[in-house]
């Protein structure tokens, strides 16, 4: 059984101790950060920088508390992220989302490189095959995975597994291409995307989203640059007609994070990843879309573990414990209290990446709960 450390995000005294801030201090002291680093060590802190526009991500003074923490016992820790959009315009939405050097007190680097293709070759498992993990991520001896808890439309709950599976592999391989990348993920056979005319409103809702400029329309007719895509799905996700269909499978999508994440923690020698999970804004969306819903959940808090199962399951635990908040999208489903908020937002089998994750000996779904007071 593995330990899960918690800190409620209420704050009951007037006191800097009393604060998230604070409390992520005492978190950190409590798993024991020597425990995992070593002086002098490269430290990778793993996040997502969000989108323009989505900037419900874990906030920058956390990112800093945790480099502060890392470099108090000699660790050089940096912030980083794999390519969402292209390169240069994602280290620029890090920086209008509040992360940058002076922000969080490092260097802030993209793992996947200004093109994201910077990456290796690894053994996944029998759904994916081989997959291609960003080279810094690759490359580097220790990690902090710091993930923002949140719903998904694909995936029905995002936390830490997500974010390793989608955050620490690349969209492109340069030689095999999207096949070898997320898109692997979000879509099954050659992946075309289908485009009906009949249903479009020709609102480019689907142009404006698509972080490599993949959609155009010429003439009233979608032009997609099949070449080009990574397969990443968001064009499909927002639009509203429902004019756009890109292939895929929802268990398959769900069971394979699971698979990306180990190839990602296989790179790592035992011991030396933790994860941060930060259960406050949870939005019930991903936070590479470009924009950010209000948030389904009230605040939780904030929960590390060197068990990515662990604090999963506890994480799910605490949401399955939770009310609807009003004026959300959760009460634009009509969800009750007591009802599985997650699921009832995105009707999909969110358990089973982390019932996957327990297979293939990533961790365990029995835990401790220990809360920080």
């Amino acid at each position: 059984m593995s330990k899960v450390y918690f800190a409620s995000s209420r704050t009951k005294k007037w006191s800097y101790d009393d604060s998230m801030p604070g409390k992520l201090e005492r978190l950190l002291k409590e798993i024991g950060m020597m425990n995992y680093f070593s002086p002098d060590e490269w430290v990778a802190v793993k996040t997502h920088f969000g989108s323009e526009g989505a900037h419900r991500i874990v906030r920058p003074v956390f990112l800093r508390k945790v480099v502060d923490a890392l470099k108090r016992i000699g660790a050089r820790p940096f912030v980083t992220d794999t390519v969402r959009i292209k390169g240069l315009d994602y280290l620029e939405v890090a920086n209008q989302n509040g992360i940058n050097h002076l922000s969080v007190g490092s260097p802030v680097v993209l793992a996947d490189g200004l093109y994201g293709n910077d990456n290796l070759m690894v053994k996944a498992g029998e759904i994916l095959g081989e997959i291609a993990i960003a080279s810094v991520i690759y490359d580097v001896p220790a990690m902090v995975v710091c993930s923002h808890v949140k719903g998904h439309i694909n995936s029905g709950y995002a936390g830490a597994i997500k974010n390793l599976a989608m955050g620490g592999v690349s969209g492109y391989h340069r030689t095999y291409g999207w096949k070898c990348g997320r898109g692997s993920m979000h879509t099954i056979g050659e992946g075309e995307l289908v485009w009906d005319a009949e249903k479009c409103e020709l609102c480019y809702q689907c142009r404006d989203v698509c972080p490599l400029d993949a959609i155009q329309f010429k003439d009233d007719e979608l032009v997609w640059e099949d070449n080009v895509c990574w397969r990443c799905g968001r064009c499909e996700r927002v639009c509203q007609s429902e004019s756009l269909t890109l292939p895929g499978d929802s268990e398959r999508f769900i069971r394979s994070l699971a698979e990306a994440a180990r190839a990602v923690i296989s790179t790592f020698e035992p011991n030396k990843i933790i994860y941060i999970n930060f259960m406050a804004e949870i939005q019930p969306e991903c936070d590479c879309m470009p924009a950010a819903d209000v948030p389904v959940i009230q605040d939780i808090g904030i929960l590390i573990s060197e068990d990515i199962v662990s604090i999963e399951q506890a994480s799910i635990d605490m949401l399955l414990g939770s009310l609807p908040l009003p004026g959300s999208l959760a009460n634009d489903r009509d969800i009750k209290d007591g009802e599985d908020i997650i699921m009832k937002l995105h009707n999909k089998p969110y358990i089973l990446q982390i019932e996957e994750a327990e297979r293939l000996g990533l961790g365990l779904r029995k835990y401790e709960l220990i809360e920080i007071k």
